[in-house]
C-alpha cells in the first residue's frame, strides 16, 4: 500500500530545505532508517532517512528543488499494509444484524448531523497556509492583507515571491477602487429628492459645471505638490470624464478653480496638465531610447552573465549580515600585537601537540586571550534585549570561530572555552571546522555563541578589516596575518612578528574606550602567552 513521506522538520525553526541529492531511485527497495535524500537547510546538509521498509514508488521533487517542510517528497510502497487494508475492508463488508427501521432512521439522522457538523468544522478550522513562501514573504502578505493561498508563485518550484504578493495586493486595491466607483455611479442614479442633502452641502460649488464630486484620495507624484496640499480633490463629473479620456490622474493635477475657499480642478487644468506630460514624454523619449540602445549594445558585446541561485546557506548568511549591519551601529578599533613570544611558544609546543594527534595553530591561544579579556571587560560578552530594554551580560564564555566553506562562512561555537585548555580548544576547533567544511555540522554546534573570532589573515596577507558582528552578539574580533613587520624598539626600527587586530563592537552597548581597553588586554596576553597559564 502507498505510504506518503513528508519532509520533516530537520532543524529547529527550519521552514524549507533544498533537495541536494537523491540517494535512491524509483523502484529501489529501502529499509527503515536508510538515507533516501540529502537536504540542505539554512545551516547545513542533513540526510533524511526512510521511515519504513518498502520500495520507492514516486520521487515528487527533482534535485535542486526547494521544498517546504511538511510537503510530500517520497511515496513508498509498503509490503503487508495492503493485505491488512484488504482484511479491514472485508470485515467492514460483512453483513450486519438487521436492525429495526426506527433505529435505522435514528442512526441515519445522527450520521447526517455529524457529517454536516464535520463539514462545518472543516470549513471553519482551516489550517495554516501551505503556500510555498519564505517567512519574510508571509509577513509581507499579512501586512498587506493578502491571502497566500490565492497567490500564484512565480519563483523556483512555485515559490511565492515579494513581487507576487505586492502584485496581488495591487490587484485587490484596484478591485476595491472599482467597487467604490460603482457605488458612486449608483449614487448618481438616486432620485432627486434623496440627493438634496448632498447638493446643499456642495453649496455654490454645485453651480460650476454641475455638482462637484468629492474624493478623499492621497495625491501622488512629484508634479502633484500643489495637489498634495489639498485634503481632497474636487472636480465635476464632466472634468473627471475628460481626465479619464486623457489618462490623467486628477490627484496630480494642480487646481486653479475656487469657490468659497474650496479649490477644484477645471477642464482647462486637466488639458494643461495632459499637454505638459506629453511634452515631457517627448523630451525624455530620445534620451531613454539612446540609453536603451547603448545598454543593449553593451549587453550584446559582453559575455553572457552567469546567474547563481541565492538560496540556502548563502542566503541565510546574507540576511544575517544585513540584519546585523542595519540593526547594530558598528564601530571598529584597529591595533597590532607584537607576538614574537607567541610564535616561539607555539613552535615549542607544536611537535608535542602533534604527538597527541592535535594540530596546534595560533587560534587556541587567541581564544584563551579573548576569554581573559572578556572576564576583565564583560560588557563585550553581552547581548542587547531590546524588547525589555536591558543589556544582558553573559555568564558563560562560548566563543564562535568563523570558518570559510564552499557554501559561505559558518561559525561553529566552542562552548565553555574558559574551562578548557589550549590543546582541548585546538582539538575542538579542528573538529568543528572539518564538520563545517563537510557540511555535517549540526545546528546546535553553531548556536549559543557569546563572542566571535574571524581569522581573515589565514587566507592571505590581509592586515585589517571591519568585521560585521555576529548578531545578536555585541562584539567580534578579526585577525590579520602574522608576519614580520617593522617595529620601533628602544629608538630603533627592528623586525618583529606582529598580529594585526580588528575589533568591531555594537556602539549602542559598548563605548570606544571599553573596546580599546579590551583590545589592549588581549594584546597583553598575546605578547606574553605565559600569562595564559594563569587562566
Amino acid at each position: 500500500m502507498p505510504r506518503e513521506f513528508k519532509l520533516p522538520d530537520v532543524g529547529e525553526g527550519v521552514a524549507e530545505g533544498e533537495i541536494v541529492e537523491w540517494l535512491v531511485e524509483e523502484g529501489d527497495p529501502v529499509s527503515e532508517d536508510q538515507p533516501v535524500a540529502e537536504v540542505e537547510t539554512d545551516k547545513a546538509v542533513v540526510e533524511v532517512p526512510s521511515p519504513v521498509d518498502g520500495t520507492v514508488q514516486t520521487l515528487h521533487y527533482e534535485a535542486g528543488d526547494v521544498v517546504p517542510v511538511g510537503s510530500v517528497i517520497v511515496t513508498f510502497a509498503v509490503e503487508g499494509e495492503e493485505a491488512e487494508s484488504a482484511e479491514s475492508e472485508a470485515e467492514s463488508e460483512e453483513p450486519a444484524t438487521e436492525e429495526p427501521s426506527e433505529v435505522k432512521e435514528a442512526v441515519t439522522r445522527i450520521e447526517e448531523t455529524e457529517s454536516e457538523e464535520a463539514e462545518t468544522e472543516e470549513t471553519e478550522e482551516t489550517g495554516p497556509s501551505r503556500s510555498f513562501a519564505p517567512p519574510s514573504v508571509r509577513r509581507l502578505a499579512r501586512e498587506l492583507g493578502v491571502d497566500l493561498d490565492e497567490v500564484s508563485g512565480s519563483g523556483p518550484s512555485g515559490r511565492v515571491t515579494e513581487g507576487d504578493v505586492r502584485a496581488a495586493a495591487a490587484g485587490t486595491e484596484e478591485a476595491a477602487a472599482g467597487v467604490e466607483e460603482s457605488e458612486v455611479d449608483s449614487a448618481a442614479q438616486v432620485p432627486m429628492g434623496e440627493q438634496t442633502a448632498h447638493h446643499e452641502e456642495a453649496g455654490a460649488a454645485g453651480d460650476v459645471e454641475g455638482a462637484v464630486d468629492v474624493v478623499e484620495e492621497e495625491p501622488a507624484g512629484a508634479e502633484g505638490v500643489e495637489a498634495a496640499a489639498r485634503e481632497r480633490t474636487l472636480a465635476a463629473p464632466a472634468t473627471r470624464k475628460l481626465a479619464e479620456d486623457l489618462g490623467v490622474d486628477l490627484n496630480e493635477v494642480p487646481a486653479t478653480g475656487e469657490n468659497e475657499g474650496e479649490e477644484y480642478v477645471t477642464p482647462e487644468d486637466v488639458r494643461r496638465y495632459a499637454e505638459a506630460q506629453e511634452a515631457k514624454a517627448e523630451t525624455e523619449a530620445p534620451a531613454e531610447a539612446a540609453e536603451t540602445a547603448e545598454s543593449t549594445e553593451v549587453a550584446e558585446a559582453g559575455p553572457e552573465a552567469e546567474r547563481v541561485p541565492y538560496k540556502g546557506i548563502r542566503r541565510t548568511i546574507g540576511q544575517q549580515m544585513a540584519k546585523s549591519k542595519y540593526t547594530a551601529p558598528h564601530v571598529s578599533v584597529h591595533d597590532t600585537a607584537e607576538v614574537s613570544s607567541l610564535v616561539k611558544t607555539r613552535a615549542d609546543l607544536k611537535e608535542r601537540a602533534a604527538e597527541r594527534g592535535v594540530k596546534l595553530t595560533y587560534l587556541p591561544f587567541v581564544v584563551k586571550a579573548v576569554v581573559a579579556g572578556l572576564k576583565e571587560y564583560p560588557i563585550l560578552n553581552s547581548t542587547l534585549d531590546e524588547e525589555n530594554e536591558e543589556i544582558v551580560k553573559k555568564g558563560d564564555y562560548n566563543v564562535g570561530v568563523a570558518v570559510a566553506t564552499d557554501a559561505g562562512l559558518m561559525v561553529p561555537v566552542v562552548k565553555d572555552a574558559d574551562e578548557k585548555g589550549i590543546l582541548d580548544i585546538a582539538e575542538e576547533v579542528n573538529e568543528l571546522a572539518q564538520k563545517a567544511r563537510e557540511r555535517t555540522i549540526s545546528r546546535e554546534e553553531m548556536q549559543g555563541g557569546t563572542f566571535t573570532i574571524t581569522n581573515f589573515g589565514a587566507v592571505g596577507s590581509a592586515e585589517y578589516a571591519t568585521p560585521i558582528i555576529n548578531y545578536p552578539e555585541t562584539a567580534i574580533l578579526g585577525l590579520g596575518s602574522i608576519e614580520e613587520r617593522p617595529v620601533a624598539e628602544d629608538g630603533e626600527v627592528v623586525a618583529r612578528e606582529t598580529l594585526p587586530l580588528s575589533l568591531s563592537v555594537d556602539h549602542r552597548v559598548i563605548d570606544g574606550a571599553e573596546a580599546t581597553k579590551f583590545a589592549n588586554e588581549v594584546m597583553a596576553y598575546l605578547n606574553n602567552p605565559s600569562l595564559l597559564l594563569l587562566e
